[in-house]
């Protein structure tokens, strides 16, 4: 099932900037829709909500977000989100979102594709070809099918050269992970892909770029721990120079300004918001 729920939080008036968030209901994406509501954007907040139904991608042995956290996202900032169901992995369902946006609000100014799931665990000749496949349709898939329904709302709306396609990537996009090999693929092509985005979108005025979080403290961060068989998370703060580990809302401001008009100059650029990640 995919489409709004809570739609009537939002309101149908001209919005200044609009802006489309996967991955919304939980850690980064959802600090980033807090982050651009409180810049007064308006946010169309998608989420698979998955939970730990059947829609869970083969080899993610953690609960996704639900309904639930989408929908206290959008109770928390009242007329400035509004949630809707749909899977990254279902380029229709994520059209309907993006056509949303321009049909409610009149325009699409920036999109930010933070859905992501992790697998792994295994090294690379045990990973089951499943698990990379699962990766690969979510992590690089959900990038390329949101870039693709969002972008010519921006070419076709009043403001090109102030819109803005942001991924986030992960430190794993420029280093080599221990038993995340499938994970250190997709997001090496999650890079590889806003650099080619952004060469197509040459001398449009659109722009696109990505934000390699380090270690941040999310249900993502808590599954990869599993995934090493660790008791908690607070461990992989070695691993950053900062020695701890980062807030999801200090992500979502890094990527708050990439979305923004200033922000144009982040263009075919992979950020490093990692803390100073040295595995």
């Amino acid at each position: 099932m995919s489409g709004p729920i809570g739609a009537t939080s939002a309101r149908e008036t001209p919005a200044e900037r609009v802006a489309l968030v996967t991955g919304a209901a939980r850690g980064i994406g959802a600090a980033t829709v807090s982050a651009l509501a409180s810049r007064e954007y308006r946010v169309v907040a998608v989420d698979s909500c998955a939970g730990e139904g059947p829609g869970r991608p083969e080899g993610v042995a953690y609960p996704l977000a639900t309904a639930d956290d989408l929908m206290a996202l959008a109770d928390a900032h009242p007329g400035r989100v509004l949630s809707y169901v749909a899977d990254v992995r279902d380029r229709d369902a994520l059209a309907a979102a993006a056509s949303l946006a321009v049909d409610r609000f009149g325009r699409l100014d920036a999109a930010v594709a933070a859905a992501a799931v992790i697998a792994g665990g295994l090294p690379l000749w045990r990973t089951p070809p499943s698990h990379l496949r699962s990766l690969w349709e979510v992590d690089v898939m959900g990038v390329w099918n949101t870039a693709a329904v969002c972008v010519p709302h921006m070419l076709a709306g009043p403001d090109p050269r102030g819109c803005r396609f942001v991924a986030v990537a992960s430190a794993a996009a420029s280093h080599g992970l221990f038993h995340l090999s499938a994970y250190n693929a997709a997001k090496h092509a999650v890079a590889g892909l806003v650099r080619g985005l952004a060469a197509d979108l040459v001398g449009t005025g659109v722009t696109a770029a990505a934000v390699s979080p380090g270690s941040t403290r999310t249900p993502m961060l808590a599954a990869t721990a599993d995934l090493y068989d660790l008791d908690g998370v607070d461990g992989f703060a070695a691993s950053q120079l900062i020695r701890r580990l980062i807030d999801p809302t200090e992500i979502a401001e890094a990527i708050a300004f990439c979305c923004s008009r200033e922000g144009g100059v982040v263009n075919g650029s992979v950020i490093s918001a990692d803390g100073g990640f040295t595995p």
